[in-house]
């Protein structure tokens, strides 16, 4: 059953954020809405300026034990907005859960079109992996979360090293918009809308084909990859981008963990200070990334 929280949030996300993106008509006031979100970061936790092969961010780090590895993570937004500082419950939740974690700054779009996130995160990843002792992961949110699938793709290409493990929460995967639950799910969504986001796919694109796997990963080859863990709410207009990149990477043989979440909001690891279901959610994928450290320690 729905937690009481979690239906207060619902309710509270359908009338405020929801509607302002609904009534956003450039990338620009999508930016708007989506910077206003207000952070609700764990006591506990520091968060320190750092450039990370030349790109900008934060190192979030929680007192007590040391670490059990280090973590990339990589913000959403519809890579038109949003920023490290407004990720704060998530990754101060992963900082609390055992990670010592780099949240990136990356270019966003309209002023900087694809590849200039992929790039960001690729010497981002770079750095990190150079620098860092120990189990090496990376994960991300919707845009982000598309960005990190994107960023494992483009790591094996180009044959530099991969991360330990992956996690993608919400992960926008199709800039093409085809997946079903784009429509079937746009009432039901208690904070996206679907109308308009071809604007910001196209922001992103800037021109590029939405079905080139480096933008899209829904249509990459998962070959080689990681384990990946995926989280969705049943009730999003991406679950449909969560659950075909999931089955892509488990026909490939990666090693893919699906978790679905009944009613539960896009990226509702947002509210890991609140809800059960968050809480959840969050402790599964740290659990998922240390455990794949563990193997490889």
């Amino acid at each position: 059953m729905t937690s009481l929280r979690a239906r207060f949030i619902n309710f509270a996300l359908r009338h405020s954020v929801k509607q302002g993106l609904a009534r956003s008509k450039t990338p620009q006031d999508v930016r708007r809405v989506f910077n206003s979100t207000r952070a609700f970061p764990p006591r506990g936790v520091t968060f320190t300026p750092a450039t990370l092969g030349g790109v900008p961010g934060e190192w979030v780090e929680a007192a007590g034990a040391p670490p059990q590895g280090t973590l990339l993570y990589l913000h959403g937004g519809g890579y038109v907005g949003m920023s490290p500082r407004t990720h704060r419950a998530i990754t101060g939740g992963f900082a609390k859960r055992g990670l010592r974690v780099f949240a990136a700054d990356y270019r966003l779009a309209p002023e900087h079109v694809f590849p200039a996130a992929l790039d960001d995160a690729t010497a981002a990843w770079t750095a990190l992996r150079a620098g860092a002792q120990g189990p090496c992961h990376v994960a991300g949110d919707s845009a982000g979360g598309g960005l990190t699938l994107a960023l494992l793709l483009n790591l094996r290409d180009r044959g530099l090293p991969l991360p330990d493990s992956a996690v993608a929460f919400s992960p926008w995967t199709d800039l093409a918009i085809t997946g079903p639950s784009m429509r079937a799910n746009a009432a039901r969504d208690p904070l996206l809308v679907s109308d308009g986001i071809e604007t910001i796919a196209g922001a992103y694109l800037g021109g590029a084909d939405p079905r080139n796997p480096l933008a899209s990963p829904l249509y990459g080859d998962y070959a080689g990859l990681p384990p990946i863990l995926f989280s969705v709410g049943d009730t999003e207009i991406l679950l449909d981008d969560c659950l075909r990149a999931a089955e892509r990477a488990k026909a490939a043989g990666v090693t893919t963990k699906v978790c679905v979440e009944r009613d539960m909001p896009h990226v509702f690891v947002f509210a890991n200070r609140w809800t059960p279901e968050a809480r959840r959610a969050m402790d599964e994928a740290a659990g998922f990334l240390n455990a794949a450290g563990a193997k490889r320690a």
